[in-house]
């Protein structure tokens, strides 16, 4: 029998730093847990096309929800005159019942961020682009960020074929045993269907996932 362990659980809290920071009672953890989700679904719905890699949360004891969002295109979340983002904590407090303050943060290398890697990639096949061609710009791209290697892989109905198939390509060292070594596995599912014909839904069941290590690194300590 196998024994796979989540990349990201492995190594959280050593390697990886928690993405939600807040404490409850056991009797108001599923509440808040469910905010918490929920907060995340309306945050990555209205900012599709704003590059977000990551959201990050923290409730504070007088019941103020800190909501850090990391992204590569900063303008699209701020807006004009930052109208969006006040649109955006509004709605969340009106949602939620708390007090919301919404943190920026933009990503410096959106190159070396697997999240926003997969993205592309992902959009780039549904646009009928050749998924090797979109892979091997990722490829380019990331070790010319300064990555130290990385892995890419692409799953589904590659080209409209039939049967659904995985394809993958390397470049560098990218040691997937070592805690260490900062792999970050990331998955973009796609669910488009082509509009012209039954037999062309190249990208109905579309995964991308990256692997990428460079220097090693701990999460600061608490």
């Amino acid at each position: 029998m196998g024994h796979k362990v989540h990349p990201n659980a492995f190594r959280l809290g050593v390697f990886r730093p928690w993405e939600a920071n807040w404490f409850a009672n056991p009797k108001d953890y599923t509440k808040m847990l469910h905010e918490d989700l929920e907060m995340r679904r309306t945050i990555l719905a209205r900012l599709r096309n704003a590059g977000i890699a990551k959201i990050e949360t923290e409730r504070s004891s007088n019941a103020q929800l800190t909501v850090t969002i990391h992204t590569a295109k900063p303008g699209i979340v701020i807006g004009k005159g930052g109208s969006s983002v006040d649109q955006l904590r509004e709605d969340l407090e009106k949602r939620f019942g708390n007090r919301v303050r919404i943190s920026i943060q933009e990503i410096k290398q959106p190159e070396l961020n697997a999240q926003l890697v997969a993205e592309n990639i992902a959009s780039q096949i549904e646009r009928r682009i050749s998924y090797k061609r979109a892979m091997k710009q990722a490829i380019l791209r990331t070790m010319r960020a300064g990555a130290k290697g990385v892995r890419v892989y692409c799953g589904g109905r590659l080209r409209g074929a039939e049967m659904a198939r995985r394809e993958w390509d390397r470049e560098g060292r990218v040691p997937r045993r070592s805690s260490a070594a900062w792999p970050s596995p990331t998955v973009r599912p796609s669910a488009r269907r082509s509009p012209r014909s039954r037999s062309c839904r190249s990208c109905r069941c579309l995964r991308a996932q990256i692997w990428w290590s460079r220097s090693l690194r701990r999460s600061p300590p608490r």
